[in-house]
C-alpha cells in the first residue's frame, strides 16, 4: 500500500503465511512476464524488467522461476503471455480512496472479483476519474535503513531528481519488521534514482512506479481496521497486482 500508512504493520502481519507467499510469488512472476513482453528479455536494455527481477529476487523468488518467466514473457520458449492491464477505483470505509491495479487474462472475472471484494467489506467501486485525482504517478524506491543514515541516502540521490525521503516502518523478505527509507521521485526519474543508489553501493528492496497519494487522510483505529480488511481482501485476489490508498 503506497503512502505507507502507520497501520502498515497491522496490515502485513499475515503476510508470512504460505498462501500469502505463494500469491506474492505469482504476482512478481506476472510482473516479470509483462515487462519482458513489452520491453524484451535484456535486463540492461529494459529497466522495467530489471526492477521487476530485482524485486522478485529480494522476495526470494527462485532464480529458475525468474528466468523461465523472462523467457515466457519475451516469447523465447515458444509460448508467451497475454495479460490486460486494468485499473479500478474505489472507496473504503471512512471515504478512503483506493486505486487497484490488475493484470488479468479475463476482464469480466477481474471486475467481478474486485467489485465483490469491495462490497463484502463495506467498500464500493467508484466511477473512473472519481478517485484517481487523489493520486500521482511517482517512482518509489525502498531502501533498508539498517546501518545507513538518511543523510547518506540523500547525498546519493540528490542529483537524481528525488522529491522526498521518508523513514517508514516496513518488512524484509522474511516478513520481519524493518525500518526503511522511502525515496519518492517523479516517475521518469525512477531509473536515475536507482542507478544513483547502485553507484554508491546502497542496497535497495524495490523500485516501482506507483500511485502515490497527494494528501493522506487520518483515520482512527476502528476505521483503519475496516480499511485494512478491504485492502487485504483486494490483495488476496489473483488478478490484483497492487492496491494503493490515501489512508495516513
Amino acid at each position: 500500500m503506497s503512502g505507507h500508512s502507520k497501520w502498515a504493520t497491522t496490515k502485513h502481519k499475515k503476510a508470512a503465511l504460505d498462501s500469502k507467499r505463494g500469491k506474492l510469488f505469482a504476482k512478481l512472476i506476472k510482473n516479470i512476464e509483462v515487462a519482458a513482453k513489452l520491453g524484451g528479455a535484456d535486463l540492461n536494455g529494459n529497466p522495467t524488467l530489471f526492477d521487476a527481477v530485482q524485486k522478485a529476487k529480494k522476495n526470494s523468488v527462485p532464480i529458475d522461476n525468474i528466468n523461465r518467466a523472462v523467457k515466457r514473457g519475451a516469447g523465447l520458449d515458444g509460448g508467451g503471455v497475454d495479460y490486460m492491464s486494468l485499473i479500478y477505483e474505489g472507496y473504503a470505509p471512512g471515504g478512503i480512496a483506493i486505486m487497484i491495479e490488475c493484470l488479468t487474462d479475463n476482464k469480466n472475472r477481474a471486475a467481478s472479483e474486485v467489485r465483490t471484494a469491495l462490497s463484502k467489506n463495506n467498500g464500493q467501486l467508484a466511477d473512473p476519474g472519481s478517485v484517481s485525482y487523489n493520486f500521482s504517478r511517482k517512482g518509489v524506491v525502498i531502501v533498508p535503513a539498517d546501518g545507513i543514515e538518511e543523510d547518506a541516502v540523500f547525498e546519493a540521490v540528490l542529483e537524481a531528481g528525488v522529491e522526498q525521503i521518508n523513514e517508514i516502518s516496513g518488512f524484509d523478505a522474511d516478513d520481519n519488521p524493518q525500518q526503511q527509507f522511502e525515496i519518492v521521485a517523479e516517475s521518469n526519474s525512477l531509473v536515475s534514482v536507482r542507478e544513483a543508489l547502485q553507484a554508491t553501493n546502497i542496497d535497495y528492496n524495490s523500485a516501482d512506479i506507483v500511485f502515490y497519494p497527494e494528501l493522506q487522510v487520518e483515520v482512527d483505529e476502528t476505521t483503519a481496521e475496516k480499511v485494512l480488511r478491504v485492502l487485504d481482501a483486494l490483495e488476496d485476489l489473483d488478478d490484483v497486482q497492487n492496491v494503493y490508498s490515501n489512508m495516513a
